[in-house]
């Protein structure tokens, strides 16, 4: 070691031969003492914290609380379980897509489930797959089916009734089915708003209260509904379908608040682009279907993970819960902080979407 670079170590007098040293050489063993000690000093903390944290009492507390967490999500799975367990559970929309995946896990955690949808022969399919399904851990029950159109107005209550004929009551109604939309604002007719408003928005709502009543009198009950990251912001292109999950999340927001005093669960789940046939199935501006797979939707999660979240947001009681990656997360952010920002990004993307659409 440079005695240079000691010098710092020591205070002037100490390293500054005086009248009484007899040479440099004992200057510097001086200096070489002064370092070490200093540097005793120095990492004296460092031992000390070292010491704490390999002691035989930090240990017992690391293990404490690994066990801890370890017993509290135990029981949070054995209290999903108990809540889910023989509830007779009624999906929307079940025969494709992500209502297809949650009516696997459901039914593998044991639920009774009522499947509905327009196609009584993909009803029929999904119910042999269920029961074809070995399923050991617990107990599972035939589903049961419930054929109508959420666009039908006049069909929603009859197939109501008839649920709760079959079924009793209702537990768990997850509001799922819904279509999505591409075109610009100026070029959809009026005829295409109404008719994704009447599938993704009034036909949710018809449904859900003409089971409500049945819930407030039983005081007990938990409504879902499978809105969108679009239900709160809004991209280009996209006007009826934001528009209709945008209406979804007010009108569940309401009802969470009123059902509060009879005990009844809501639960707002708004994923992101989930790999689908949504876009194929979606609606465009003149009302015909689009029958493109977007890159956005191929790349995005599987359905059977999402129907896991699903399934475990149900069972915690959630009650709104965003299912996207980071960027369209922070953009909701961005959309409450940063208002101006965020519309000069959509005004962007808008320009761009149109320009690839022109080319």
């Amino acid at each position: 070691m440079e005695l240079i670079n000691l010098v710092p170590c020591l205070p002037w007098a100490k390293w500054f031969p005086g009248p009484g040293d007899q040479d440099w050489h004992a200057v510097l063993c001086q200096v070489l003492k002064e370092s070490q000690k200093c540097t005793r000093r120095k990492s004296l903390p460092k031992l000390r914290i070292m010491d704490f944290l390999t002691s035989t009492a930090i240990l017992p507390l690391l293990f404490g609380c690994v066990g801890i967490c370890s017993l509290l999500k135990l029981l949070q799975r054995m209290r999903t379980r108990a809540y889910l367990r023989n509830a007779v559970v009624v999906i929307t929309g079940a025969t494709s897509g992500l209502g297809r995946e949650c009516a696997r896990v459901f039914y593998a955690a044991g639920t009774k489930l009522v499947l509905c949808g327009r196609n009584r022969e993909a009803l029929e399919e999904l119910t042999r797959e269920l029961t074809a399904a070995q399923v050991t851990k617990v107990q599972t029950h035939k589903p049961y089916m419930v054929t109508f159109d959420l666009a039908d107005s006049g069909a929603i209550g009859a197939a109501a009734t008839e649920i709760l004929q079959c079924c009793g009551c209702v537990d768990v109604l997850i509001n799922n089915a819904g279509v999505s939309y591409r075109g610009s604002v100026v070029d959809t007719t009026m005829d295409v708003d109404k008719r994704v408003m009447e599938i993704n928005y009034f036909g949710p709502v018809a449904l859900t209260k003409a089971l409500l009543p049945s819930m407030i009198k039983r005081q007990q009950g938990h409504i879902v509904a499978i809105s969108s990251i679009q239900g709160k912001i809004s991209i280009p292109f996209r006007s009826a379908y934001a528009a209709s999950k945008h209406a979804t999340q007010a009108f569940f927001d309401c009802l969470r608040a009123e059902m509060e005093q009879y005990d009844i669960e809501v639960t707002v789940i708004s994923p992101g682009y989930i790999h689908t046939n949504l876009s194929l199935n979606a609606l465009t501006a003149d009302g015909s279907k689009y029958g493109v797979m977007d890159k956005t939707t191929a790349q995005g999660r599987r359905p059977m993970e999402v129907a896991r979240d699903v399934l475990a947001a149900v069972g915690k009681k959630k009650k709104d819960v965003i299912l996207a990656d980071l960027l369209p997360s922070l953009a909701i952010y961005l959309r409450t902080l940063a208002p101006g920002l965020f519309f000069s990004l959509m005004a962007s993307r808008a320009r761009k979407e149109q320009k690839s659409k022109s080319s």
